[in-house]
């Protein structure tokens, strides 16, 4: 696998973001919104994937490593 580069405040804030999107994605799906609950869930997805593996192939390609940060 590869090695962490998500890490401190990034790490938090993609969770807050997952936690934020999935809230959005299920209020929008309940309402029959299908096309932007299942966006959100989605991004969802992809932040909470990030925010408990520690990793970002973003980051990776852009060189970008916040593990390190205070």
């Amino acid at each position: 696998m590869a090695e962490s580069n998500v890490g401190g405040r990034d790490r938090l804030a993609r969770a807050l973001l997952a936690t934020l999107l999935t809230i959005v994605a299920v209020n929008t799906l309940r309402k029959g919104k299908r096309k932007t609950g299942l966006l959100a869930l989605v991004g969802a997805l992809g932040f909470g994937f990030n925010a408990t593996t520690c990793f970002c192939g973003l980051n990776e390609a852009l060189g970008i490593d916040t593990t390190t940060e205070e």
